[in-house]
């Protein structure tokens, strides 16, 4: 008999919903008969929920992927001293194919996408009034996963032809037993991509403007001017990013620390300019930024000179700055149950002020207007004029260590020592590709390995 496999936590949380009253006797299982599960749309919230926590695995948006990427992408502006050996790698950028760091990544990716496709897969059961958001969620989840895995695995969109170079395996449907039929090969850079866009636009039509802390049709929005930016399509990416602002639910903070609140537990964290962060707390959920960033964790990641001088001299972003033990820190993500910060409303203005600006279009506002917006925020001067240079670097400085700086040096086109004096490796280097794994490999002889590996 096939057997659909779900989570144990997707389990426990559905005993957990039942009422205290009553006594259970009930059998722990690993898995559920096909036929049993996912049979009413509680069963579909459930598995919904389930899939929030598999996109924010410790490897995956918990943070650990975003620490990756920034270890990956730097050139002199972080300095590592940690004793993993795997993120070691990644700052040498010296990755072995049997990296268990690349492959909990990859796994914790197709994890989040496999429980979206079982909620896709019973999304007939689920009643009128929540199928096409919980639809909506499915795909917003399903198609984050898949945007941050076709960036850390295949060649970037600008990078040679997106049509005939390799992205990741597509799989929709849910895999319930390992057969050579689901054994797929990788689908096309451009083929992901167009998955992806698909999967948004579909849920930004499906999902409420208001979801509590789960997507929303604005976080579809916010995450399809963030694909669009990467893949260069200017006009779309303005204009998703130009619904995200013009809905007026969100607001950037006076003061730019208050973007990275360090609560007290009884606060979920989130703050008007978050657009989407995954929630964390005492029982539950994980910020990785803070295990690596934080003077108060393991403190590996410390901030260089080379990263210091990049700030003017007013620029209330050094706030967030700090010195312990002879070290600099980034105190971004320095309590250990804070949030993480996924979208924020400024990457929406700066995405808006890059593509009118490249497009020289005024959609929304002028690119000045928004960049000046940024600056005054974090209380810079406005400036008279400006160049596409001084919107990316803003970019830079206001999401610095968020999880942007490698995707950012790729789609640019150029050198990871780009805003500081020059020097690193160019945006084309293999050496900025993860490797696929090589235990996925052996397992599906279907799938190539990506060049310099």
């Amino acid at each position: 008999m096939k057997k659909n496999i779900y989570k144990l936590l997707f389990f426990t949380v559905l005993v957990s919903t039942v009422s205290c009253s009553k006594r259970l006797e009930i059998e722990p299982k690993q898995s559920i008969d096909q036929g049993q599960a996912l049979q009413t749309s509680g069963d579909v919230q459930v598995a919904l929920v389930g899939t929030y926590t598999q996109l924010g695995n410790v490897n995956f948006y918990g943070g650990q992927m975003f620490v990756m990427a920034e270890l990956l992408g730097d050139y002199n502006e972080l300095i590592w001293s940690g004793t993993y050996q795997q993120m070691t790698q990644m700052y040498n950028k010296t990755i072995p194919v049997n990296s268990t760091f690349v492959s909990a990544t990859w796994i914790s990716g197709y994890n989040a996408i496999n429980s979206a496709n079982n909620v896709l897969s019973a999304i007939g059961v689920v009643d009128a009034a929540n199928k096409n958001k919980y639809e909506g969620e499915a795909k917003f989840l399903r198609a984050a996963a898949y945007f941050e895995l076709v960036k850390m695995y295949a060649k970037d969109w600008s990078n040679g032809d997106p049509n005939t170079n390799d992205g990741v395996p597509l799989v929709l449907t849910p895999t319930r037993e390992i057969t050579d039929a689901n054994k797929v090969a990788r689908a096309k850079v451009a083929a992901v991509y167009g998955q992806i866009i698909a999967d948004l636009v579909d849920a930004e039509a499906k999902l409420p403007v208001s979801n509590g802390f789960f997507a929303t049709k604005n976080a579809a929005a916010a995450l399809l001017a963030r694909v669009y930016l990467q893949k260069r399509d200017y006009a779309n990416a303005r204009d998703a990013a130009n619904r995200v602002i013009t809905s007026n639910r969100y607001s950037l903070n006076g003061y730019y620390p208050d973007a990275f609140p360090y609560t007290d537990g009884g606060s979920n964290g989130t703050t008007t300019e978050d657009i989407f962060a995954l929630q964390v707390r005492a029982n539950s959920g994980t910020n990785d930024f803070q295990t690596y960033f934080s003077a108060d964790s393991r403190g590996d990641i410390t901030i260089s000179d080379d990263h210091l001088i990049l700030y003017e001299a007013a620029d209330e972003r050094q706030d967030l700055f700090y010195s312990s033990g002879g070290s600099v820190y980034n105190g971004k993500n320095d309590y250990v149950y804070a949030n993480v910060h996924t979208i924020r409303l400024a990457e929406m203005y700066l995405i808006r002020a890059e593509a009118n600006f490249r497009l020289g279009t005024v959609v929304g506002t002028t690119p000045l207007n928004d960049l000046n917006r940024i600056r005054n925020r974090v209380a810079l001067a406005s400036k008279g004029s400006i160049t596409l240079d001084d919107i990316l670097i803003e970019r830079k400085l206001e999401l610095a260590f968020e999880g942007f700086n490698l995707s950012d040096i790729k789609r640019l086109g150029v050198s990871t020592g780009y805003f500081t004096g020059g020097g690193g490796l160019a945006a084309t280097s293999p050496k900025l590709v993860l490797p696929i794994p090589d235990r996925e490999i052996r397992v599906n002889p279907n799938l190539t390995q990506n060049e310099g590996y």
